[in-house]
């Protein structure tokens, strides 16, 4: 079997072409792998900015927020001291205040224990005088 001229020139032509291909790969490989991983770190640094972004907008959010807070804190402890001041002057002074947001405190807790504070500063502890698995509490003026 003989080769004809015109296929020898078919064969290397073709082997040419192979080799271009090889070669062009060999060449365009490592430049897209390189241009890949540019393309993945510009990605992930613009993650980055917009989560930095994110965060000092939730920090704004945050400092706005407190800023608000606290003027409202403000003003209701404006509006507490008027009316404290208003209810003292009304009842005689702040020790007559006092005794009546002791009295308004009473009506709220109800059927339970009140240690109130003694010369020493020492509360009585009744914890004796009451029986095991009474829930009444101890009859009024038995102090001893």
């Amino acid at each position: 079997m003989q080769t004809q001229p015109g296929q020898i020139k078919t064969i290397i032509v073709v082997a040419a072409l192979a080799l271009g291909i090889i070669g062009l790969a060999m060449w365009g490989l490592p430049k897209y792998s390189v241009y890949k991983r540019e393309l993945y770190g510009q990605a992930e640094l613009k993650q980055a900015e917009w989560n930095r972004q994110i965060v000092i907008q939730e920090a704004e959010a945050k400092k706005e927020a407190a800023k608000s807070w606290a003027q409202a804190e403000i003003e209701r402890a404006r509006g507490a001291a008027e009316a404290n001041k208003i209810v003292g002057e009304y009842l005689g002074g702040p020790d007559a205040y006092l005794r009546w947001l002791f009295i308004e405190q009473l009506d709220k807790i109800q059927g339970q224990i009140i240690y109130l504070p003694t010369e020493a500063a020492i509360p009585i502890l009744e914890a004796g005088k009451r029986q095991q698995g009474s829930t009444k509490p101890p009859p009024a003026g038995n102090n001893q």
